[in-house]
C-alpha cells in the first residue's frame, strides 16, 4: 500500500483477515473504517506520512507503532507497546494503549455483573494467572497490577512458572486470564491448560480469555464445566475500540454503547443449533428459519454427504454407525467454528459428548421435541433396527442436557422456525 494513502480511521496488521473492528467503529461514529495489511517495510513510512486521523495497531506492529509515534501515554512509555495512534493537531503522532483501558473495563463489568462485586475487592491481593508473555500479556498484566492490585504470576512455555508447573507454583490463584491464542477460531475449540487443571486450582473464582472469536472459547468452556464464572475476550475488543475511538475523535462516548453492540454482534454471530430425534422436522424448520432470519443454512447430513461422498445411511449400512460417528464429527467442527449460522444436526449428533463443545461454542442449542407417534422410520437405519422408541430411551435425556430452548413441535416447520426465531430475538 502507498504511504501517502488517505484514510480517516482503521485497523493495522500483516494479516488481519475478518474482523468485526469496523462493524464495531461504525457504531462508534469512527468511520469510514479500513483493514489495512502491510509488510514490515511498510509500516513505519505509512504512519509517519499516511494521511490518516486514527489508526488501530495489532499484532505484529505494536512495538514499531510505540516506536514510531512522537508522543507516548503512559501506559506505552512502561509497556513499550501500543495498539492506538492518534494524529495531533500539531502534526504529531501520539501512542496509546487501549488494550489496557479495555481489559479494565471487561474486568470491572465482568465483577460487577457475575460476582456482584467491585473488581478490586475480588481480586486485590490475590494471585492471578497470566497465561503467555506477548503484547497482549503485558498490557493485562499492567491492568491487574495497577488498576486492581494483583499479585500477577506469568505462564509462559519454558519460564519459571509453565503449564506443568502453575498448580505447584499457583496453585492459590483466584483468576486465570489466557491472553495466548491457543484456542482462536479457526483452531478452536482448544484450550491452554490440559483438562483437570483448573479443578486443582482451589481458590479460583473466574477464568478470563482476550481471544474472542469463538465466542465460548475452550478455557471459557472448561471453567463453565466446574460451574466457575467466565468471559472470553468481546467485551475488551469493544471496550478498548469505544477508547481508541474517544481519542480518535476528540470527544467522550457513551458507554452504553458498548453492551449495545455487544448485543448486536451476539444476535449476528449465534449459530442457532437444532437437535433432535431423526425425522423430528429439524431440516425443514432450519430451512425456513434461515429464510427468515436471512441466514446460511447446513444440513449436517448433506455436508457428510459431500465430504464423503455417499449418504449417511449408506455409510452407516456398508462402514457401521462408529465409523460414521468419527467422521461426523470431523464434519461437524468445521461448521461449528462458523458464525451466524443455522445447523440442524443428525438424530445421533448427541451421541457423541465431544460434539458438544464445538457446538456450544458459537451457538444456542435447540432441541425440537415432536412426538414419537409422528416420526417416520424410513430410510434411516439405526430407526430401523432399534425402533424409534429404544432410540427416543437412549438419546431423550441427552437432547434435554444439551438444550438451550426446547421446543414443542406441534405446529408446522414456518410457525416453529417462527416460534425459534421469536424466542432467540434473532
Amino acid at each position: 500500500m502507498p504511504a501517502s494513502r488517505a484514510t480517516e480511521y482503521g485497523l493495522l496488521g500483516r494479516t488481519l483477515g475478518h474482523s468485526w473492528s469496523p462493524q464495531i467503529h461504525a457504531a462508534l461514529g469512527s468511520t469510514p473504517y479500513e483493514l489495512i495489511e502491510l509488510e514490515p517495510d511498510e509500516v513505519v513510512p505509512f504512519v509517519r506520512e499516511g494521511s490518516w486521523r486514527g489508526l488501530n495497531v495489532t499484532i505484529p506492529y505494536k512495538r514499531t507503532a510505540a516506536e514510531a509515534a512522537d508522543v507516548l501515554s503512559p501506559r506505552v512509555e512502561a509497556l513499550g507497546v501500543a495498539n492506538t495512534l492518534v494524529h495531533r493537531a500539531d502534526g504529531g503522532i501520539l501512542a496509546d494503549n487501549t488494550d489496557v483501558l479495555g481489559f479494565e473495563a471487561m474486568v470491572s463489568s465482568f465483577a460487577q455483573r457475575t460476582l456482584k462485586r467491585d473488581a478490586r475487592e475480588a481480586f486485590g491481593g490475590r494471585r492471578a494467572l497470566v497465561l503467555g508473555t506477548g503484547g497482549a500479556a503485558q498490557a493485562v498484566t499492567f491492568a491487574l497490577r495497577e488498576s486492581f492490585g494483583c499479585d500477577v504470576m506469568a505462564v509462559s512455555r519454558t519460564g519459571d512458572t509453565n503449564y506443568q508447573n502453575l498448580v505447584e507454583r499457583g496453585g492459590d490463584a483466584a483468576l486465570v486470564v489466557n491472553t495466548t491464542p491457543v484456542g482462536m477460531y479457526p483452531s478452536c475449540p482448544a484450550s491452554p491448560l490440559a483438562e483437570g487443571t483448573l479443578e486443582r486450582l482451589p481458590n479460583l473464582a473466574a477464568v478470563l480469555d482476550v481471544v474472542y472469536n469463538p465466542t465460548r472459547t475452550g478455557i471459557c468452556q472448561q471453567a463453565e464445566r466446574l460451574g466457575i464464572p467466565s468471559e472470553s475476550g468481546l467485551s475488551m475488543l469493544v471496550w478498548q475500540a469505544l477508547f481508541a475511538s474517544e481519542l480518535f475523535q476528540g470527544t467522550d462516548l457513551d458507554h452504553g454503547l458498548v453492551d449495545q453492540i455487544l448485543e448486536s454482534i451476539h444476535r449476528q454471530t449465534t449459530n442457532v443449533v437444532l437437535i433432535g430425534m431423526p425425522g423430528a422436522g429439524k431440516t425443514t424448520a432450519g430451512r425456513a428459519l434461515a429464510r427468515l432470519t436471512h441466514r446460511p443454512f447446513i444440513d449436517l447430513d448433506d455436508a457428510f454427504n459431500v465430504e464423503a461422498g455417499v449418504s449417511p445411511s449408506e455409510f452407516i449400512t456398508t462402514q457401521g454407525e462408529e465409523a460414521f460417528r468419527r467422521q461426523e464429527t470431523e464434519v461437524l467442527k468445521g461448521y461449528a467454528a462458523r458464525t451466524g449460522l443455522v445447523i440442524a444436526c443428525g438424530g445421533g449428533v448427541v451421541t457423541r459428548p465431544e460434539n458438544y463443545a464445538p457446538l456450544h461454542q458459537n451457538g444456542t442449542i435447540v432441541f425440537l421435541d415432536r412426538p414419537l407417534k409422528e416420526l417416520s422410520s424410513r430410510g434411516r437405519p439405526l430407526s430401523q433396527a432399534k425402533g424409534v422408541e429404544q432410540l427416543a430411551k437412549e438419546r431423550m435425556g441427552l437432547y434435554r442436557s444439551w438444550a438451550d430452548l426446547t421446543v414443542s413441535c406441534t405446529g408446522s416447520p414456518s410457525s416453529d422456525a417462527a416460534f425459534i426465531r421469536a424466542e432467540l430475538g434473532i
